[in-house]
């Protein structure tokens, strides 16, 4: 009788559907596993770290966690452990391992696995500290299973569940989750961080504080604080009786400093927001590649390097995580990281799984959606998108004969800057080793307006996260446009070189436009501007051109209109005299011609060409040697070279190109073309400094000498690759 009671007990337990479990893990191809979101209580009482957290640079505020006892009432947590409701079946659950009664109100924790079966969450343990990884009643392998930390007890409600593939001692892949009550007197749901199905529209964002300013035009001239301008011609004097083809002008921009942050050392996100105001705050939505691949070492690193971020953003900054695999999952909406927000996005990164696919389409068509869907805006919006993976979800169509240009219909249409309805909103992605797809990041920047890094080193991957956020966090100057105008009527443009910015020419050539768009503090742009100079007898002075910028401050939201203090002018003299070239349009067209032997060593690498590649490079080299201002041992054309010689390296073979060539190309590409800092490599490479702001070095160096919880992991830390300043250029 008592065998068949057991029996029944069996059969009943395994009829079981319960309504409440404690945790329900997907399979790989549910997309990102997501763990239930954590909860701190009012006033912490103890010591703590995680993957994320650790690295805080304020642990007593944001490290340290509260431990509550488990209830022992039925009521739910809203940490997303649901202890069993009361209900009239209740009498029947049953089991499966230890076959008693699994009855409300008891204090028991119930797990319920991937397989639907259900158990005392202490049952199940205890199965798997025996070396069990299956279910005791269906036999089926998990995926997930559970365990309880031996230095807690079931009274602290400290509950681990690691993946199979992973050691249990592994101090990288653990991840721990505490119970803690709700907290009050915060205006957010927080059981809805972590959303069992997410809303139709994405209208669930912070609101933003602040005071606005309604937008006025001034014409501030050369007051502090304005976009310098500076302009040089190639030479100095043209005689009269001379023409010059293709005359060639220098237009130098430089962004004004931000107030207060420079140089100091001092993690933004402690500072009050009255210190915050010189610079635009941002709307950062981070879409991290958590596919099976990042399991282990990559994924707590990668959760090490968003909480840098997200300890860096101020409380007038919002941030929105995106987790993608096989589907993609919005961890929470667009939220302020104040003390709270931080807090909770700390919890819940460090909450991330990694399994399944990978899908960066559908990754980016989320992320489009917060943007374009949030009902408020912060005056600056940037997204950051890392992938260690190609996307396995959407076929990718090479076009352009042979040579794969990546697959445009990754990034959504809305997207595209060249779309006058887009969001103009630049996408900055990360192609982490050699098995990410280069090809279709660097289109997704490239066409999104954003810049493309190629992680090689998995140690780095904080400190390009950290060079990114310190141009992000330090935008001083928005939707500038430079106009430039000819002054004397005998003249008419031939050429803008302006890279991926986008210029155009009057139909009478005479006035030309380029849309620069943002500028992160003290970052420079640097346009050639070409033009043929005609026989002119009549005056010993030509005026050329007329330069102006139009731009928005994005605090004040004032738009300021800044002329030239002079025209661009050159002597006509009557006696032939010597002129020397400028060194500034020197070195200027050199890295403008360097840019250009990359793109077309590219092509011929692509078409398998790779000693052409190598030629057109060394080409290049030998020509930007014998100009004036390498030979004056400018630092730019010293870098050029060094990038060029690298380049070269990486093109040694097919498959030193493919794994890490092609990455490090177009990562090259994308700097060249926007002027802007990218990583590469491992970040060591002298090129990858020129286009650094003071604002990245600081955050480069913060991230490079910050302390981890863990003190043995410090010697893990690459040895410092930034200089202190950037160099000149």
């Amino acid at each position: 009788m008592g065998g068949g009671s057991k029996w029944s007990k069996v059969k009943i337990a395994l009829g079981l559907k319960l309504n409440t479990c404690l945790y329900e893990p997907r399979t790989t191809e549910d997309g990102p596993v997501v763990a239930p979101p954590l909860h701190p209580p009012p006033r912490p009482s103890a010591r703590r770290f995680s993957d994320a957290e650790s690295l805080s640079t304020t642990p007593s505020r944001n490290s340290d966690y509260g431990r509550v006892q488990m209830p022992t009432t039925p009521t739910p947590s809203s940490s997303g452990l649901l202890l069993p409701k009361h209900s009239s079946k209740s009498s029947k659950q049953t089991c499966a391992i230890c076959l008693a009664s699994m009855k409300p109100g008891h204090g028991h924790a119930i797990f319920t696995a991937e397989c639907s079966h259900t158990f005392h969450f202490h049952c199940i343990t205890s199965n798997v500290k025996h070396g069990k990884q299956s279910c005791p009643v269906c036999r089926v392998n998990w995926k997930e299973i559970p365990f309880q930390s031996p230095a807690t007890n079931k009274s602290q409600g400290q509950v681990r569940i690691n993946n199979v593939s992973w050691p249990q001692n592994d101090a990288w892949t653990t991840v721990t989750r505490l119970l803690h009550p709700p907290r009050v007197g915060i205006n957010r749901q927080i059981s809805s961080l972590f959303h069992t199905t997410e809303p139709d529209i994405f209208d669930d964002d912070e609101l933003i504080t602040g005071k606005t300013s309604t937008s006025n035009e001034l014409d501030v001239g050369h007051s502090t604080g304005s976009v310098e301008v500076k302009t040089y011609a190639e030479v100095s004097a043209v005689p009269k009786s001379a023409s010059h083809s293709n005359f060639t002008v220098l237009i130098h921009l430089k962004a004004p400093v931000t107030c207060g942050l420079q140089h100091s050392g001092i993690c933004e996100g402690d500072l009050p927001l009255t210190a915050q105001t010189r610079r635009a705050p941002v709307d950062l939505v981070t879409l991290l590649d958590v596919s099976g691949s990042m399991a282990g070492t990559k994924l707590a690193l990668l959760k090490r390097a968003m909480g840098f971020v997200i300890q860096n953003l101020g409380p007038s900054d919002r941030l929105s995580v995106i987790a993608f695999s096989s589907t993609a999952r919005r961890l929470f909406p667009l939220f302020r990281m104040t003390d709270n927000g931080r807090l909770e996005a700390l919890q819940a990164v460090n909450s991330l799984s990694a399994s399944g696919g990978t899908n960066i389409a559908e990754g980016l068509r989320k992320a489009a959606k917060v943007m374009t869907e949030r009902k408020w805006k912060n005056p600056f919006s940037s997204i950051i998108l890392f992938s260690d993976g190609q996307d396995t979800y959407t076929v990718s169509r090479p076009i352009n004969g042979n040579m794969c240009t990546g697959n445009p219909s990754l990034l959504p249409v809305s997207m595209h800057l060249n779309d006058a309805s887009s969001l103009h909103i630049p996408v900055h992605a990360f192609g982490f080793g050699s098995d990410h797809d280069p090809v279709s990041m660097h289109s997704i920047s490239e066409t999104s307006g954003g810049t493309f890094s190629f992680i090689e080193a998995e140690n780095v991957i904080q400190d390009a996260f950290a060079q990114c956020i310190g141009g992000l966090l330090s935008v001083v100057v928005q939707e500038l446009h430079l106009d430039v105008e000819c002054v004397n009527p005998m003249l008419h443009l031939s050429s803008i070189k302006s890279g991926s910015y986008k210029n155009s020419l009057a139909s009478d050539k005479r006035k030309g436009i380029i849309e620069v768009g943002d500028l992160y503090a003290e970052e420079e742009r640097d346009f050639l501007v070409t033009t043929d100079i005609p026989i002119d007898e009549s005056n010993d002075e030509m005026s050329l051109l007329k330069i102006r910028c139009i731009y928005k401050d994005p605090v004040s939201k004032v738009l300021v209109t800044l002329n030239a203090a002079n025209d661009v002018k050159i002597r006509r003299p009557v006696v032939t005299e010597p002129v020397a070239v400028s060194m500034e349009v020197d070195k200027q067209r050199n890295r403008l011609h360097s840019a250009e032997a990359i793109a077309e060593a590219r092509v011929a690498a692509e078409h398998g060409d790779l000693a052409s590649a190598v030629s057109v490079l060394e080409s290049c080299r030998r020509k930007l040697l014998e100009t004036v201002s390498a030979q004056a041992g400018d630092r730019l054309c010293v870098l050029l070279d060094a990038e060029l010689q690298e380049m070269q390296e990486r093109m040694a073979n097919l498959h030193v190109y493919e794994t890490s060539g092609r990455a490090y190309v177009l990562s090259g590409l994308s700097s060249h073309s926007w002027q802007r800092a990218t990583a590469r490599g491992d970040s060591t490479h002298s090129m990858s400094q020129a286009y650094l702001t003071p604002s990245m070095v600081d955050m480069v160096n913060q991230s490079q000498t910050m302390l981890f919880g863990n003190p043995s992991q410090s010697s893990t830390r690459p040895t410092r690759s930034f200089p202190a300043q950037p160099q000149p250029r």
